[in-house]
């Protein structure tokens, strides 16, 4: 390749071009999460790529991501469009207009891919697929527990074991701060918590210091769910937290028992009530799916608000997105076929039968044909396939 052709071939940062064979392992992913997520009542939508932007950025789950938006001017209406950076926004939109008279509750699976502004620490690339499922319309107990038992099948399904389960309760450590603080304590007490600082806390002055160390203390001794519910002492909580503290506990207890009946083992159910980021939107309910075998999060998921423009009206939804990026990255082999090679003057019945027989065929074009010769596990001679013993 010339120096000229390199140039051209480049990509912009965060972007790349998926080769064979980690284009069939994310493809074959897609298609068994999609299939799971389908057994059990999901139907799959498919939005736009590009929407309005004031569509897409609406109030609502969409409109803390003007910041990660791609931004374009529609040459026809002359107005401004975003290119989703998340497929949230377009449930809550889709949701609350064109099924907003479906019988409730929804459950809505997709499969498409996003583009961001720009990639972090965690995830540098810029485009990538997000598979999910969503719950609309139910603020049971019951759902959350699907959709997290959910999420789990569907790693089951890809082969990953010795998942955990990350559960946290979105704006916790935030309702512990009073709103009479001034700024200089809640800057603090923010410090304190998202460094794990029980030095500091301790040497502020208020109950939701103590409230907050007392958390700190029991989730350095452990995440596992049991234990840290049994440790909590919740008096010391605001109202609002011991509901949520005792509906979580409730999800995890179900989560519990819909994993030992599933006879699934290998599944870590754990709670970091003070682990608030990524939950933006997120209320009551916020996890994180993680595996040794792979670095950064493979999904996450939680309870939040459909609502959609000015309205004011919403609906409850529980959902969860899998990054198809880090889970491709664990998947390192794919189910792949040997090929068979046939001749240009085969008759394309007999190619029809061979596929029909699970074989993969590649026809030859009667010029050239060493190298696909070479790179295939057998050949079609005299009405038979037989083995390619100089395939590489």
């Amino acid at each position: 390749m010339s120096n000229d052709s390199a140039e051209l071939a480049l990509l912009p940062n965060g972007f790349e071009d998926l080769l064979p064979p980690q284009a069939d392992i994310e493809a074959q992913s897609i298609s068994t999460l999609i299939q799971t997520f389908s057994g059990f009542g999901y139907q799959r939508i498919k939005p736009p790529l590009l929407e309005f932007e004031d569509s897409l950025l609406a109030p609502g789950p969409g409109e803390r991501l003007a910041g990660e938006t791609f931004r374009l001017m529609d040459p026809v209406t002359h107005r401004m469009l975003g290119l989703r950076s998340d497929i949230t926004p377009q449930i809550a939109r889709i949701a609350s207009s064109r099924l907003a008279r479906e019988s409730r509750p929804l459950r809505l699976t997709y499969a498409n891919d996003v583009l961001r502004t720009k990639g972090n620490q965690l995830r540098t690339v810029r485009q990538f697929c997000q598979v999910g499922c969503e719950i609309i319309g139910d603020n049971g107990a019951e759902s959350d527990v699907e959709i997290c038992v959910l999420a789990v099948l569907g790693l089951k399904a890809l082969g990953f074991g010795a998942v955990t389960l990350d559960m946290t309760i979105p704006g916790f450590a935030g309702a512990l701060i009073p709103r009479d603080a001034d700024s200089e304590t809640v800057q603090a007490i923010r410090r304190a918590v998202l460094q794990r600082d029980r030095d500091l806390l301790a040497s502020l002055k208020g109950a939701e210091a103590g409230a907050l160390s007392h958390v700190m203390e029991i989730s350095a001794g452990t995440k596992n769910a049991e234990t840290l519910f049994e440790g909590l002492d919740d008096t010391i909580l605001p109202r609002e937290m011991q509901w949520d503290i005792a509906r979580l506990k409730t999800v995890c207890e179900g989560i519990a028992c819909a994993l030992d009946e599933l006879k699934i083992m290998d599944i870590s159910v754990t709670v970091d009530l003070l682990e608030q980021a990524g939950f933006d939107y997120h209320r009551h309910l916020g996890f994180t799916l993680f595996s040794p075998k792979v670095h950064g999060e493979l999904g996450r998921g939680g309870c939040y608000d459909v609502r959609f423009g000015k309205s004011g009206e919403s609906e409850t939804a529980k959902g969860f997105t899998l990054y198809m990026d880090t889970i491709r990255k664990a998947c390192k082999s794919v189910t792949v076929k040997g090929q068979v090679f046939v001749p240009a003057e085969a008759k394309w019945s007999e190619i029809r039968d061979l596929q029909a027989q699970g074989h993969v065929v590649v026809r030859g074009t009667g010029t050239g044909d060493d190298g696909a010769i070479a790179r295939c596990s057998h050949r079609y001679e005299g009405g038979k396939v037989v083995s390619n013993k100089g395939s590489s």
